[in-house]
């Protein structure tokens, strides 16, 4: 679907936005790799590294955006790999989100075929960025997620 063919356009980031529930930080847990992870957030931050304490130290934050500040630093060396595996990691977490809670899954299906826009203004990657130019991975993430729900 190209970008004219969308009917509308749905932006999401804060939690008290509408849609809330497609952030990586809406308490909505996924068990990944035996474990289970507090959001989509908490298990992002925790693949950039291979150190398996400081891991565990990211899943046991309790809030999301703690997990993101620990993510965040560089004191811990990043997997080599990171820049490679990092849209897999995002991917395969966020279909467990979608598969394993209802609530959103069903909003995420009421949407249709709107565009779907992480309105992140410092965000260039994940979202639309400060200028709305960003490559916003993650919408077309939730996006490629709705569409194979779609044909469930």
């Amino acid at each position: 679907m190209s970008e004219n063919e969308f009917e509308s356009v749905i932006y999401f980031y804060a939690q008290t936005d509408p849609y809330a529930e497609f952030s990586n930080f809406a308490p909505f847990g996924v068990a990944m790799d035996g474990m289970w992870w507090r959001t989509v957030e908490h298990y992002f931050q925790a693949q950039k590294f291979h150190d398996a304490g400081y891991r565990e130290r990211i899943r046991l934050c309790s809030k999301p955006k703690n997990a993101k500040a620990l993510g965040m630093t560089r004191n811990v060396d990043l997997r080599s790999d990171w820049d490679e595996i990092k849209n897999q990691i995002i991917l395969d977490a966020v279909r467990v989100k979608f598969a394993t809670h209802e609530h959103p899954r069903e909003l995420l299906l009421g949407t249709g075929t709107a565009k779907i826009v992480e309105n992140a203004p410092m965000d260039s990657y994940w979202g639309c960025g400060p200028d709305g130019q960003g490559l916003n991975k993650l919408g077309k993430i939730l996006m490629q997620v709705r569409r194979e729900l779609q044909v469930l």
